[in-house]
């Protein structure tokens, strides 16, 4: 075996805990090929993350977020894949989507997922790359840019060796993930397009490593949110609680939202927030912007409510379950209130499942046979959605193939390079598994 001197903090890591140490017989010699070339070549793709890092792509940037689209379109092309620029509705104001495409006829069908947007718009202070020995800090060089790279840092490795002939792989990159156009049958609808395409999904956002263990993710919660909206009637407050003037919007407002506590609250996995509450006599409120105004005096009933909230779920049947809780206790008003709730989608519930799970084994047993850990599933309840709940209801489905960092969405946002070649030799392995299936 070839080793590369431990100089570079990616080199380092491999040289602490040789990828063949504990199961060497467990890979291949065309896995033990493909994983060597990833090492050897891990600075081409810590060159391309500086690249793309580089590149502002903030979600309202569309033109940033194309840009990093041709940068990453003119790597697949070269690997034979067949790419295509999806642009969005001009009125979503959102950065389109970067489909590539490779044909072939053997083994399962796989759906690579990533996106190319950031939360660092163009205004942001927080733009350049900057790396010192195994940390590189930089907008979305955690999410997800270099789970970008890792992706197609696989892909690469297995093109060097010959074994991506014949792969049927598709590859989507969305450019509005951290906030989606709407309405979301159309933003995702090429994602979902591909999810009932494959046989398999595969999630390239971040990896989890918590006290040196190593996690998969089978699992991932829905996002969605609600509006309650209640109304009183308005009355000089010396009659309050009386027959002719009832309880208020406020009062109803706060007996429905204990009544969540009390009713809805408490299945695994469930978890529903009031994240903004505005009541008086004037309300005023922009749930696309979730801020508002209010305006009433202590001596008048207030007459309306405006409660804003999040609900996040395991299963659409839990979300069904939760819904169906929240609409019964609104039901049962006080004294001359009213109230109503709506429900608003975004992103489903990536369930477990069997599919899922023989994903997360085969990943695990790669690990194992690259000397690492065995990977359990992660906790659902601490990974929030991603773009790979909507294909997978539609295909076996497995997340945070990317490597590892922290801080992400914050200015000292990082991502620890050791991690890449380690998170491309697992994602190439598994590929070229898939593909003799």
């Amino acid at each position: 075996m070839k080793f590369t001197p431990c100089g570079a903090a990616y080199v380092l890591l491999a040289c602490l805990i040789s990828p063949w140490a504990v199961a060497d017989d467990a890979l291949t010699p065309e896995e033990r090929g493909l994983a060597d070339w990833i090492l050897e070549h891990a600075p081409e793709a810590e060159a391309l993350l500086e690249d793309t890092v580089n590149i502002n792509s903030g979600t309202l940037n569309p033109v940033g977020v194309r840009r990093v689209g041709e940068r990453l379109g003119r790597e697949f092309e070269a690997l034979g894949f067949v790419t295509e620029w999806v642009e969005q509705p001009a009125a979503m104001k959102r950065g389109g989507h970067l489909i590539a495409r490779h044909e072939g006829k053997r083994g399962r069908k796989m759906l690579l997922i990533g996106h190319l947007d950031t939360v660092y718009e163009a205004d942001d202070t927080f733009q350049a790359y900057s790396a010192e020995g195994d940390v590189a800090r930089g907008p979305g060089v955690y999410d997800m840019k270099s789970g970008n790279v890792i992706l197609l840092h696989a892909l690469r490795g297995l093109a060097a060796q010959g074994l991506l002939e014949g792969l049927q792989v598709t590859v989507v990159l969305t450019g509005d993930e951290e906030s989606p156009g709407e309405p979301l049958a159309e933003s995702r609808r090429h994602l979902i397009e591909a999810g009932l395409w494959a046989d398999v999904a595969l999630g390239f956002e971040s990896g989890v490593q918590e006290d040196g263990e190593e996690w998969a993710t089978v699992a991932r919660r829905s996002s969605s949110d609600w509006v309650l909206e209640v109304t009183g009637k308005q009355a000089h407050s010396a009659g309050i609680f009386n027959e002719s003037t009832g309880a208020g919007a406020i009062f109803e407002a706060s007996r429905i939202l204990n009544g969540f506590y009390d009713e809805v609250r408490g299945e695994r996995y469930l978890t529903f927030n009031a994240g903004t509450i505005l009541g008086g006599t004037e309300v005023s409120y922009d749930p696309e912007g979730s801020r508002g105004s209010a305006y009433g005096k202590t001596n008048v009933v207030p007459s309306k409510v405006v409660v804003h909230g999040g609900l996040r779920t395991i299963s659409e049947e839990q979300t069904e379950r939760a819904r169906t809780a929240m609409r019964r206790v609104v039901q049962s008003h006080l004294p001359h209130t009213d109230a109503t709730i709506s429900f608003n989608d975004s992103y489903p519930a990536m369930a477990p499942t069997e599919g899922n799970e023989r994903l997360r084994v085969m990943l695990s047993d790669i690990n194992v046979a690259l000397g690492r850990k065995p990977m359990p599933a992660f906790d659902p309840a601490r990974r929030g959605a991603a773009d790979i709940s909507f294909v997978a209801p539609h295909a076996d489905a497995l997340a945070g193939l990317g490597g590892y960092g922290e801080g992400a969405h914050s200015p000292d946002e990082r991502f620890f390079l050791s991690s890449l070649p380690v998170a491309a030799q697992r994602a190439a392995i598994l590929i070229h598994r898939l593909g003799l299936q």
